[in-house]
């Protein structure tokens, strides 16, 4: 079939007139820097600053808040820990809600704005919590309580960050110029740099502000938190002039709708394949390039062709009309369903990542948790794994990359964002294999009276921080890239919801393990004495899904069709 640029050939069609994003600079001046010329190469550095004062404030109220709830707020271990994983689950949840709303009606500066003002509202509560009465004291629940106040600004906080999360990377992706093959490169770095100001708030917050928490004051580690995420705000509204600012062009979502029902409705017509031309509306739709058209889920296709009756009855503007829809709209539902697959292995990734806060702390805290000499929680591990995040990162930019480039035929080549996920996934099976072989050391050792030092957890830290570099920073990068122009904070807000998923697939896990091994003669992989268990055995279960995830990931990856745009 033809593509038919209806605009500039139907007199019927001449009322259409595109209606997209539109890129606002300077409209909002502050006084103080009014003066000053917007410096796009300086808006990405205040992206990054940003997010590391935001990841600290974030880590500095999650990473102990268990801690808190039972000691200050006198609640039980299962019930501190439930609502816990409710919270951090809700936390990646409301990101493509965000996402949504940033697309369809505020743009990604002004939900940042809007979240930031609910964030710090949110942070305010849980400090002003440490300073009031619980509700033991009182003699029972009360309004003003502690745990009411602390609850209702966790959730503040959730809803703030998930505001922040689903626009803060696609905004700082917007400051760089795509025309420009300097900014294209440092577009590249920008996501790992990004990455590595998520992982700057837990080296922070674990370092730091947990011990103010425990040794000092809980009001004064909250206070820190809130602190730095009122910096972030006065910095973010400051450098107002330097951004570059996409406005949204309306509802992406309903746009995807349209074209669902205006195919049903022309297959339930029986309306023929060769019935007529695609619709296009001009060389760019919504002020975008143009995306090719392809010949993938052709039964959309219906949705984009002009039958007689179109041209009678259509007088909306282009994409409002539920009957005929552009080539574009039916290409952008397509690069969703794509997707879809690439996005579904990463649940299962980011299930065997959520070992890390759990199984691998319940395995390192009955080993001798002493390095050297020195004392090593086992919660503490997961500073090292962040810093073998950035060690990775290094090995990636100063090694990886370059060698992969000196063998490639022209010099240039590096390896795919879809490449490094799959590596990502292949790290990931064998961080889970490392586990199950550590776990059996520690076993073997136990039956003979032994402990096995923490430093053997070394090994499945750093090939989980591997799987992390290449599966996760390659995510975001990919899900930007081939997201709809219409859609880029959300489809980079359902690479964060893999990460709830994956947390809540792993609970799920759980209760599958301990419905078909705990028995009446025996205490199950994963009991409370875990040298009466097997966790070595579920590790590696997990370390078999992971290897058949990369198997399939694999097939779906090799099938993927990148998206095309037409300039």
């Amino acid at each position: 079939m033809q593509i038919l640029l209806v605009a500039d050939n139907l007199r019927n069609f001449s009322l259409l007139q595109s209606h997209g994003p539109k890129i606002q600079d300077d409209s909002l001046q502050v006084p103080l820097l009014k003066d000053k010329k917007r410096a796009g190469s300086k808006a990405p550095a205040v992206v990054l600053g940003f997010e590391c004062l935001e990841s600290t404030a974030f880590s500095g109220i999650s990473s102990n808040l268990v801690v808190y709830l039972e000691t200050v707020l006198h609640g039980s271990n299962l019930a501190s820990a439930s609502k816990v994983t409710t919270w951090f689950g809700t936390s990646y949840l409301t990101p493509i809600f965000g996402a949504i709303i940033a697309d369809t009606f505020l743009g990604n500066y002004n939900t940042i704005l809007v979240s930031l003002a609910v964030y710090l509202l949110g942070m305010m509560f849980v400090t002003f919590s440490a300073f009031l009465p619980t509700a033991a004291v009182l003699g029972g629940s009360s309004m003003f309580g502690a745990q009411t106040v602390a609850f209702v600004g966790l959730y503040l906080v959730a809803i703030g960050s998930g505001g922040v999360r689903s626009s803060l990377l696609p905004f700082g992706a917007e400051q760089f110029d795509d025309d420009n093959p300097t900014d294209r490169e440092s577009k590249g770095s920008f996501f790992s740099w990004f990455y590595l100001c998520v992982d700057f708030g837990p080296i922070v917050s674990g370092l730091f502000i947990v011990w103010i928490q425990n040794n000092v004051s809980w009001g004064l580690g909250f206070g820190i938190s809130t602190v730095c995420i009122a910096l972030a705000f006065g910095a973010f509204v400051l450098a107002t002039p330097m951004y570059k600012r996409r406005m949204p062009t309306g509802t992406p979502l309903k746009r995807l709708s349209q074209v669902i029902v205006a195919a049903c409705r022309k297959i339930a017509l029986k309306v023929p394949a060769d019935a007529g031309m695609l619709y296009e509306v001009s060389d760019k739709v919504d002020n975008q390039p143009k995306i090719e058209h392809t010949g993938e889920f052709s039964f959309l296709d219906k949705a984009a062709i002009i039958t007689e009756s179109d041209f009678e009855e259509i007088t909306e503007e282009a994409g409002s009309s539920w009957k005929l829809c552009t080539v574009t709209q039916v290409e952008e539902l397509k690069i969703l369903l794509r997707l879809l697959p690439i996005w579904a292995t990463s649940i299962i990734m980011s299930s065997a990542y959520a070992q890390m806060n759990t199984t691998f702390i319940q395995q390192g805290s009955v080993m001798n948790m002493s390095i050297l000499s020195v004392s090593v929680p086992a919660a503490s591990m997961g500073s090292f794994e962040v810093t073998c995040v950035l060690t990775w990162v290094l090995l990636y930019s100063k090694v990886i990359a370059p060698a992969v480039r000196s063998l490639s035929s022209n010099g240039d080549g590096e390896p795919s964002q879809l490449q490094r996920m799959g590596a990502g996934r292949l790290l990931m099976a064998l961080a889970m294999a490392v586990s199950a072989l550590v776990e059996m050391k520690r076993l073997d050792s136990a039956a003979r009276g032994e402990q096995i030092t923490i430093a053997w957890q070394l090994p499945q830290y750093f090939f989980l921080a591997g799987a992390e570099v290449f599966c996760y920073i390659a995510q975001l990068e990919f899900f930007y890239a081939e997201a709809p122009d219409t859609m880029k904070s959300t489809c980079t807000s359902l690479a964060l919801l893999t990460i709830a998923l994956g947390s809540y697939l792993s609970s799920f896990i759980y209760a599958i393990v301990a419905a078909f091994t705990a028995t009446a003669d025996s205490p199950g992989w994963i009991c409370d004495d875990l040298n009466q268990g097997h966790l070595d055995y579920f590790f590696w279960t997990m370390a078999a899904m992971c290897t058949l995830n990369f198997v399939v990931y694999s097939g779906f990856a090799k099938n993927y069709k990148l998206k095309t745009v037409l300039s």
